[in-house]
């Protein structure tokens, strides 16, 4: 594994691998990985000839109120971890190479960033489009790897990638959970035992509703209202959202007919976590056939 920290070193170590003929992989985080990253990088390196990594904590999705400062990084645990999975290179830009102080472009993908985390996060979407584009052209991947958890997140990369006409396919992975069902997120690390414990009810409240789905129940508000009442049972978790949605317009559903995404939002003990299930389709957003 090679570590490159300078977008031109970087470019030309992928144009040598793309002369040879080898397929690229990408798997772009902000670090703290866990197994939800591990995840999307095996299947990468499985798929792929060669897989890059990078590693950017991104100023421009982090409001000012936010956890930027604090987000969890660990640089040496991580290229550890990208090393013995594999990869072939690992890239670690710093904030002035990926905006140049004269820099002026952003990407805004309107309608899929409006609502759920757009309208708790305004401009989050704009930060997560733009560094996505600006890593897509710099390591030119023939597939880059995100997973469900950031659901929201996924819809807005492939209308992005479609709408630009990007030479990348982007690969959806499912959501890597804990034993106990919590879904794996960097910001978990933040939790202390109580308030992890408190968390729980998160993934309980999805789960809850994916049930009733599988139960028969196809009313959109019945769903939501019981997403929102298991929540409302744990006092330590404040509620952002609770939404039954369409699986690729995220608008909101009254009734499901070919599927939905059940998507949630809590803040415990200060720390916002979001999770989401999959209602009658799979990622690749085709509804199951009965029978």
């Amino acid at each position: 594994m090679r570590t490159f920290h300078q977008i031109a070193e970087l470019r030309a170590h992928i144009r040598a691998a793309r002369d040879e003929g080898s397929t690229i992989g990408f798997v772009p985080t902000m670090g703290a990985l866990h197994e939800g990253h591990l995840s999307l990088i095996r299947r990468s390196v499985t798929d792929c000839d060669r897989t890059v990594v990078s590693i950017f904590v991104n100023p421009a999705q982090f409001g000012p109120q936010e956890d930027f400062a604090q987000y969890p990084r660990d640089l040496a645990r991580d290229s550890k971890l990208c090393q013995e999975e594999g990869i072939d290179a690992l890239f670690v830009p710093s904030a002035e190479d990926m905006y140049p102080p004269d820099a002026d472009t952003w990407i805004d993908v309107p309608g899929l960033s409006s609502s759920l985390e757009g309208a708790i996060r305004p401009g989050h979407f704009r930060g997560v489009a733009t560094v996505c584009a600006k890593l897509f052209n710099i390591v030119q991947p023939h597939r880059a790897y995100f997973g469900q958890k950031d659901y929201q997140q996924l819809l807005v990369i492939q209308r992005m990638v479609a709408d630009l006409n990007l030479p990348v396919t982007i690969v959806p992975s499912p959501t890597v959970r804990e034993p106990d069902g919590l879904a794996m997120s960097s910001r978990n690390a933040y939790l202390d035992p109580e308030a992890r414990k408190a968390a729980l009810v998160l993934s309980r409240a999805l789960m809850s509703a994916q049930a009733m789905y599988e139960a028969g129940t196809r009313s959109a508000h019945t769903l939501r209202d019981a997403l929102r009442s298991v929540i409302g049972e744990e006092h330590a978790a404040e509620l952002d959202y609770a939404e039954i949605a369409h699986p690729r317009t995220l608008e909101p559903l009254e009734y499901i007919e070919d599927g939905a995404v059940a998507l949630a939002a809590i803040r415990v003990a200060g720390t916002r976590l979001i999770d989401n299930v999959l209602l009658g389709v799979g990622l690749n957003h085709q509804p199951r056939r009965a029978g």
